[in-house]
């Protein structure tokens, strides 16, 4: 008699792995880096590889700059509005809080308000050529992405350095953009997290009651997964080039 295989434990509390090289060539500001944009509901966090740069960000606290270098560690919570800089040669390890649900449209982008307030021009300007199409073109539709939203990132920074009222103002109207364009999608992603998270959550809440009992019947679940990265080109990601991990399948 054959016994069935043990599903594939869950990623160390239900998060997900990226290998990302961060966008080298200059936006129109003359900073060289990645796409602007927020998570409305994941936690991201940034431990660097190689590589020089910065992650900007902004909140409703203004508009910060912090230093990346080998080794650094960094992460920001939903609603935080981040550009990942390359000095040079920046390449970071992505862990992602709530694994499934950036890849679901978590992420917004800070496109101009008359886009942003739009979700058939938002769609339009988000979305990337198929999957297959030549690299070169998907190279120049991600530039193009990224330009439009430094654009809306330049001027909220502008803002948050010389107009706090009216910083206030065009940082809280687009979160509610933000929150619009999301909002329709949002109910299906608890079922995404019930698997991840709140399963992972659960299973330490068992343990610890177990080895309280004195009992070990969780051990006997022990196993171990392991998943190679992606194959192909790196695919064209919101801050650089991305080498992802399907942690979710264990």
């Amino acid at each position: 008699m054959t016994t069935a295989a043990a599903p594939a434990p869950i990623f160390p509390g239900g998060t997900s792995v990226t290998r990302l090289a961060v966008y080298d060539d200059a936006a129109p500001d003359g900073v060289a880096g990645g796409t602007p944009h927020l998570h409305t509901a994941s936690t991201e966090a940034y431990v660097v590889t190689s590589g020089y740069g910065s992650i900007q960000t902004i909140s409703p606290e203004g508009f910060q700059e912090t230093a990346l270098r080998p080794g650094s560690v960094a992460w920001f919570t939903p609603g935080t509005i981040h550009r990942a800089v390359s000095h040079r040669d920046l390449e970071v390890l992505v862990i992602m809080s709530n694994a499934g649900l950036p890849e679901a449209g978590d992420a917004v982008m800070t496109f101009p308000d008359h886009i942003v307030s739009d979700p058939v021009r938002y769609r339009d300007a988000a979305s990337l050529p198929p999957a297959g199409s030549p690299e070169s073109e998907l190279l120049e539709a991600a530039r193009r992405r990224r330009d439009l939203g430094v654009e809306g990132f330049v001027a909220l920074k502008a803002a948050a350095e010389t107009d706090p009222q009216a910083f206030n103002a065009a940082l809280n109207r687009f979160y509610a953009h933000a929150t619009a364009l999301v909002a329709p999608k949002a109910s299906s992603w608890r079922d995404i997290w019930e698997s991840t998270v709140a399963k992972a959550t659960a299973q330490t809440d068992q343990a610890l009651t177990a080895l309280a009992e004195g009992r070990s019947v969780h051990l006997l679940e022990a196993a171990l997964a392991e998943v190679p990265p992606s194959s192909g080109i790196r695919s064209f990601g919101m801050c650089g080039r991305l080498r992802t991990y399907n942690v979710q399948a264990g």
